[in-house]
C-alpha cells in the first residue's frame, strides 16, 4: 500500500511533507528530524508550507523501513541512510571509471 502512495505522491513531481508522511508512514516529527538532518532538502527553503522533490518519498519509505526492520532511533536512521547514500555514490563513481 505505501507503495502506490508513493507513485501517486511522485507523479506531479513535488509533494509537500504531509504528502511524504502519508506515503512512507513516518509521523511528521521523524520527517522532520530527516529535514535537520539535511535527508530531506526542500525546494525552497523560504516557501511554507514546505515542498519537496518527489524522490523523497523514496528517501521515506527507506527510512521507515530501516527504522521498523533495525529498531532504529531518527538518530540511527539517518545514520543508515547518509551511509547508503555514500555507498551508492561510490559504487557510481566506481562506474564511472571503468
Amino acid at each position: 500500500m505505501d507503495i502506490e502512495d508513493a507513485l501517486e505522491a511522485e507523479q506531479s513531481g513535488i509533494c509537500t511533507i504531509d504528502e511524504i508522511a502519508k506515503a512512507s508512514r513516518l509521523s511528521l516529527d521523524e520527517l522532520q528530524a530527516l529535514v535537520d538532518f539535511g535527508l530531506l532538502v526542500p525546494l525552497d527553503e523560504l516557501i511554507e508550507p514546505a515542498r519537496f522533490h518527489k524522490d523523497y518519498v523514496r528517501t521515506a519509505v527507506v527510512a521507515r523501513r530501516l527504522r521498523d526492520d533495525f529498531e532504529l532511533d531518527a538518530r540511527g536512521v539517518a545514520v543508515a541512510l547518509m551511509l547508503m547514500q555514500r555507498i551508492d555514490a561510490l559504487e557510481e563513481e566506481l562506474r564511472a571509471r571503468r
